[in-house]
Order: C-alpha cells, then sequence, then structure tokens
C-alpha cells in the first residue's frame, strides 16, 4: 500500500479516460459520435453466428486455457502466414489477451523495471502512458508533426539513453493515420539491434492501411527475438466489444508477458475466441472490402471536414482523420471540443491529450470515419455550419 501514491501520481490524468468522457458527452447531448473509435454497425454476420453457436455449444462459457483456445491460436498462426510469410508455433509463439490493451499493458508489466526507459510516438494511445507508469518506467515522446507526422529518426537516435529499454511503436498509427515506409521501418529495427532494444508494437489497424503497406518489425531482420507483436480482432471485424486481442513473438518473450497477463484478467471472452478463429479465415474478398469501405468513408469524412474550414491531414491508415482547427479561428482542441456538441451536435476528441507536451497538438482535433455513410453525411452537413 505505501506505494499507491507514487502509483496515483504516475497515472495522474488518467482517472478517466478521454474517449469515455467525450462519449458520455455525445449521450448526454444526441450529439453523433465521431469521438471514440467503434463502428456504429456489426461486423460480418457470418462472424456472430459463429459466436452463438459456440455459446450453445458450450465451447468456452467456462474458463478456457490460459494461453487462448488452440483454435484461435492456430488461426492467429495461419493468419501471420499468409499476410507476411511468417512462421509462429500456435503453442510456444502466441498468446490470446482480453483486447491490444491488455496485450500491451501485461507487456509493459513484463518487460520493464522500475527507472527502464521507454520511447513511443506521440502523440499516443492514451493507455501507453498508463502502462508505462504501472511498470514504474518513464516515457520518452518522440513526436510526430504535421501536416505529414514522419518519426524524427535522428532525435529517435538521441533520445537513446543507458536507460533505454524498449521502443513502444504504432503503426498504422492512432491517432495521426500515420504508416511507416519500409525505409522508415528498416531504419527503427536496425536502430534497435544497435543498442539491444526491445520492441513492442501496436498493429490493431494492419489490414486499414490506405497508401503504403504494413510491414510487421518483427519480420525484419535481427527483430524476431526483441519483438512483441501485437493485434487484435475489434477493429478489423467491427466486433470492439468482443475484446479478443493477441501476441505473438519468441518463446520466452510470450512466456515473460503471459506470466503478467494471468493476473491481469486470467482468461477472457471465451466463445468469442472461437468465433475471431472462423472470422480470421475469411476469404480475402472480405479484408480488401473492408479497407476499400473505410477508404471511402475516410474520403467522405475528410471532403466535408475540407468544406466545412478545417485543416485536413488525409490519413494513410487507421479509422481516424486529425484536423487542425486553426483556419475556424480556434486556438485550443479542447475546447474547441468540449462546444461542439452543441455548437453543431458533433462529438470529437482533442489530440492534445495524448501529447506529454498539450502545445504539441493544441489545435489539433480527431474524427472517427468508421460510421455508416449517412452518420458521416449528416456529420459533415452539420460541421457545414461552423464556417458560417
Amino acid at each position: 500500500m505505501g506505494d499507491r501514491p507514487l502509483l496515483n501520481r504516475r497515472l495522474a490524468g488518467h482517472g478517466s479516460t478521454i474517449f469515455a468522457e467525450m462519449s458520455a458527452l455525445a449521450v448526454k447531448t444526441g450529439a453523433i459520435n465521431l469521438g471514440q473509435g467503434f463502428p456504429d454497425t456489426d461486423g460480418p454476420e457470418e462472424v456472430r453466428e459463429a459466436a452463438v453457436r459456440a455459446l450453445r455449444d458450450g465451447r468456452g462459457n467456462q474458463y478456457p486455457p490460459g494461453p487462448g483456445v488452440p483454435e484461435l491460436r492456430a488461426a492467429i498462426a495461419a493468419h501471420q502466414q499468409r499476410f507476411y510469410g511468417l512462421d509462429f508455433d500456435p503453442d510456444s509463439e502466441i498468446l490470446v489477451t482480453a483486447g491490444a490493451t491488455e496485450a500491451i499493458a501485461a507487456s509493459m508489466l513484463a518487460l520493464l523495471e522500475p527507472g527502464d526507459e521507454v520511447i513511443a510516438f506521440e502523440p499516443f494511445y492514451d493507455s501507453y502512458a498508463a502502462s508505462i507508469a504501472m511498470a514504474g518506467a518513464t516515457r520518452v515522446p518522440l513526436t510526430l508533426r504535421a501536416p505529414d507526422f514522419r518519426p524524427d529518426l535522428d532525435r529517435l537516435r538521441d533520445a537513446i539513453t543507458p536507460r533505454t529499454r524498449l521502443l513502444l511503436l504504432n503503426s498504422p498509427h492512432n491517432p495521426t493515420g500515420m504508416v511507416l515506409t519500409r525505409e522508415e521501418a528498416l531504419a527503427l529495427a536496425e536502430i534497435a539491434v544497435a543498442h539491444d532494444l526491445l520492441v513492442v508494437t501496436d498493429e490493431v489497424y494492419e489490414h486499414l492501411v490506405f497508401e503504403g503497406e504494413h510491414i510487421p518489425l518483427i519480420s525484419l531482420p535481427g527483430m524476431r527475438e526483441r519483438t512483441v507483436s501485437i493485434s487484435s480482432a475489434g477493429k478489423t471485424f467491427s466486433f470492439t466489444g468482443w475484446k479478443v486481442g493477441w501476441v505473438t513473438a519468441c518463446p520466452a518473450l510470450v512466456a515473460a508477458v503471459r506470466t503478467a497477463k494471468q493476473y491481469l484478467t486470467f482468461v477472457s471472452a471465451g466463445p468469442f475466441q472461437y468465433a475471431v478463429a472462423e472470422a480470421l479465415a475469411l476469404p480475402d474478398s472480405y479484408f480488401t472490402g473492408f479497407r476499400e469501405d473505410l477508404r471511402g468513408k475516410r474520403d467522405l469524412l475528410a471532403a466535408g471536414l475540407a468544406r466545412a474550414g478545417f485543416a485536413v491531414h488525409r490519413p494513410q491508415g487507421t479509422y481516424f482523420i486529425t484536423t487542425d482547427v486553426s483556419p475556424l479561428g480556434e486556438k485550443d482542441g479542447v475546447a474547441f471540443c468540449l462546444a461542439l456538441p452543441e455548437r453543431c451536435g458533433v462529438v470529437a476528441v482533442p489530440n492534445s491529450v495524448f501529447h506529454d507536451d498539450p502545445e504539441a497538438g493544441r489545435t489539433q482535433v480527431r474524427f472517427a470515419f468508421c460510421k455508416r455513410h449517412e452518420t458521416l453525411t449528416e456529420a459533415a452537413e452539420r460541421l457545414a455550419g461552423l464556417g458560417r
């Protein structure tokens, strides 16, 4: 108990997530919620029915195996081979988690010691900061700056100290939509090898790349034994409430992460694991169609935001658009987002909450486009009134 005040200080500002706050504001005002990243429709019907079958057949209704049900671990291995040519042993190199968020937390708790430093792309998903703090480590931001949000690799090299233990990397990147190029990925791998760093990669948007390609860092030279690769089903199959994620890594790293994970949720989402196993085996046409549908939605909302007067930073991946509200005469994204539901009935999220230095993203605002076309069209019409 004596360490609790210290932990609370490390977690200052994380009592309630920005997503929960803005979603509550959407409910309160009846606004269109383009803040939190969840679809407003369910995923494939055959995947939902697979979950129903599992429930009715009694598969997963009791505690599933700690590493995940064998069917899902085999499906994850097949997915990694199918899309990236990577061979993983389902028994020793794959771990199923309660979404990617638990996988990230378990990785930080397993791999970090108090005083270690973690370099992470900033702006970063808010759980990164909390997970690093709970491990007693220190986050070191590598700021991605508008308009292109490319990682400054020279600055990264300069940020490495004897205490640097781990790189926490996210590509496709939430919230900016940046996708690492092959050259950038290779350079990051070379840096990790040269400094003997561990790497944890958040790849939950791997199937939502609109420009470029997704390159798992674990596939690059020297990275197999030092990388924890994380993904999940929520973003790819539009069942975010199921919370089914996974880790792929070498046996030693998986064992370490599993040791921490077993004291977090222990196990989760039993019946849904069987359904996700079937989802991962869907034909290529599903993954292509999913990506192209989201590409069209990106373009629809981007055009509406531009007409409304925002500066739009068109994302290369994910299902978020980062904008700048300065052209609207606004100086603070937080104040803008708090007022937006009353002004025009739309909810967004300010990027500054994803920064250690809020000034770095002071006027940036994120919108989610993982919604129905009619929802996005209505939101664009409402936002059009801002410039009048």
